[in-house]
């Protein structure tokens, strides 16, 4: 008789499954996933039909094609003035999550320690544990989640191996500050630490700030490797397209693993990406103008609701505090209620925490969405 043990017994289903059946079930208007309710640009789905009527349908090189890196590196020394040989520095994914994992697999051992900021995505740490590393957890300052750099001091020690940063943050919108890449540097000093930042969000930015790279400083461009998404930047989340950009010793050996987890991303999708970046620049451009908009309509339309809330600084969610609602409630809870009793989901901001604060009463909204439907989520919730 088989007698498996699980290497992750405690793991369920994401709570994005969870929130996504409970919409589905209850005909809720879904807010909680963070994925687009609009068309993708028509070009850009033009590109891709073009791009397998051409005969781009086989096997891409595993790195990913030539073509789509060279774009991505013009898109940096173009925005951040950085040179980046597409050759040996970048690698294409079929999404970012799985460039996050094999990143972790290559670089993380057996009694390895990876601090790990809380509230965060919630792959990091399984990712950690399969290979028989420790998640070390530091929580964000709940009040603007903030970066308490005496606990990140404390925490390192000569079993630190990796920081993960997430930058603009899912699930806060908060962003990092040059001052903080500048304290992570102070702190990493010569140590045995490498910097593993998650930047899927980095086009998505407002009132004027700007985003940071870890890629931007010299102190981490060999110690550094930077996980983007090109499914959120061109509203084609299902199309799963990441990249991975790092020094050559450090992409080397992600290469080394990440060749036996995907073969290639999707040689099409790749194809169309390119065309459509070199063709149309003024997408990205307009990317933090165009969610700003959504951000600043959705947020509109709750100025005379009970919920109080910050305006997101990055990501397309906005935060919403509820504790002038249904403070009895915890945020599982108060989203059941939203789903059940007012038809609108959302993402409970506790699940990104290994040990949330109790009195936390935030609750996470996706405003990707048509115009109509922030409208309708808004007006919905100045009902509550």
């Amino acid at each position: 008789m088989l007698q498996l043990h699980s290497k992750l017994p405690a793991q369920g289903v994401t709570i994005f499954s969870v929130m996504t059946a409970m919409a589905q079930r209850l005909n809720a208007l879904n807010l909680s996933q963070g994925f687009p309710d609009f068309a993708a640009p028509p070009a850009l789905l033009q590109a891709l039909s073009q791009a397998t009527l051409d005969g781009f349908n086989q096997y891409a090189s595993g790195d990913g094609l030539i073509a789509l890196r060279e774009q991505l590196a013009q898109q940096f020394l173009k925005r951040d003035q950085l040179i980046i040989d597409p050759l040996t520095e970048i690698t294409i994914t079929p999404g970012a999550t799985i460039a996050i994992f094999a990143a972790i697999q290559a670089l993380i051992a057996t009694d390895d320690e990876v601090i790990i900021f809380d509230p965060s995505y919630d792959s990091y740490a399984p990712s950690v544990q399969l290979v028989g590393g420790k998640a070390v957890h530091i929580a964000l300052t709940p009040a603007d989640f903030s970066v308490d750099w005496n606990q990140v001091k404390d925490a390192i020690n000569d079993k630190t191996r990796m920081i993960i940063v997430n930058t603009p943050h899912n699930p806060t919108g908060a962003i990092w500050s040059h001052q903080d890449w500048l304290n992570l540097i102070e702190l990493m000093g010569d140590k045995n630490i490498v910097l593993l930042s998650d930047e899927v969000y980095e086009h998505l930015i407002y009132d004027g700030q700007k985003h940071y790279s870890a890629l931007s400083f010299a102190a981490l461009r060999d110690r550094s490797i930077v996980v983007g998404s090109f499914g959120k930047t061109f509203h084609v989340t299902g199309w799963k397209t990441g990249y991975c950009i790092a020094a050559p010793e450090l992409m080397k050996m992600f290469r080394q693993v990440y060749q036996f987890a995907s073969f290639c991303a999707v040689t099409p999708v790749q194809m169309a990406l390119a065309s459509f970046m070199q063709q149309h620049p003024e997408h990205i451009e307009k990317l933090a103008g165009f969610y700003q908009q959504k951000r600043d309509l959705f947020n509109s339309g709750l100025k005379n609701s009970r919920f109080q809330f910050t305006p997101s600084q990055g990501t397309y969610f906005q935060n919403l505090d509820y504790s002038a609602i249904r403070p009895d409630l915890n945020d599982v809870e108060m989203c059941t209620f939203l789903a059940e009793q007012h038809g609108i989901v959302a993402i409970p901001i506790s699940v990104f925490y290994q040990q949330a604060p109790e009195n936390l009463r935030l609750i996470r909204f996706c405003f990707a969405k048509k115009d109509e439907t922030l409208e309708r989520a808004a007006a919905i919730l100045s009902a509550v």
